[in-house]
């Protein structure tokens, strides 16, 4: 666990006198396999943010949204997430090819307005084994975890969901295609959409 903090977040900690605090948080709240506690915050979320960096460190963060069981803990120490039809950027798949270090952040916006932070290594798999579990996902994303904590859900919102987005697939649900895709500038430029098959 002593690779948890940098020697630059460590000075910080030194300069604010703020290393006991963050020395006790690290050992008694830090962990590296998925609680039901975590669970219970990531498997009921409609997003989360996802960030990536590239071999050569471009830095990226995600958006990564879905209905309930987009992104499921399928093992203690393996977390799966759905990858969907986008933009066809392919930023966050594209690095996690390269470089497979990932950070993700879950927040609730009601209740105990929890938040959850894992840092992992991930992977890109098309094993029928996952994605068949996330109905029309191009592909999936395997994380395993490096360190899970939990955030100071101070400053969070409380925010309430009206509606959930009409773009995400769900079983029997094909979503439209998103607005932007007709605009006069792009339309030409997209691809028919593929069909992707549970078997």
């Amino acid at each position: 666990m002593n690779d948890f903090f940098s020697k630059a977040q460590l000075d910080f900690q030194q300069r604010n006198d703020s290393t006991r605090i963050a020395n006790q948080l690290r050992d008694t709240r830090m962990h590296g396999k998925f609680t039901d506690d975590d669970r219970s915050v990531i498997e009921p979320s409609l997003f989360f943010f996802l960030s990536t960096s590239s071999s050569d460190g471009m830095l990226d963060c995600s958006y990564k949204g879905g209905d309930v069981g987009f992104v499921k803990v399928m093992r203690d120490d393996l977390l799966v997430f759905a990858n969907y039809d986008g933009n066809g950027m392919y930023r966050s798949l594209g690095n996690i090819s390269e470089n497979g270090s990932v950070a993700l952040l879950f927040i609730q916006f009601d209740g105990n307005k929890r938040r959850v932070r894992l840092n992992g290594l991930a992977s890109i798999s098309y094993d029928k084994h996952y994605v068949r579990e996330f109905p029309q996902a191009e592909c999936v994303v395997l994380v395993k975890p490096t360190h899970i904590f939990p955030n100071c859900p101070r400053n969070i919102p409380t925010l309430e969901l009206k509606e959930k987005s009409i773009y995400s697939p769900s079983e029997g649900y094909r979503p439209p295609e998103p607005y932007w895709k007709s605009k006069p500038d792009l339309k030409e430029f997209i691809s028919p959409k593929k069909t992707y098959t549970r078997s």
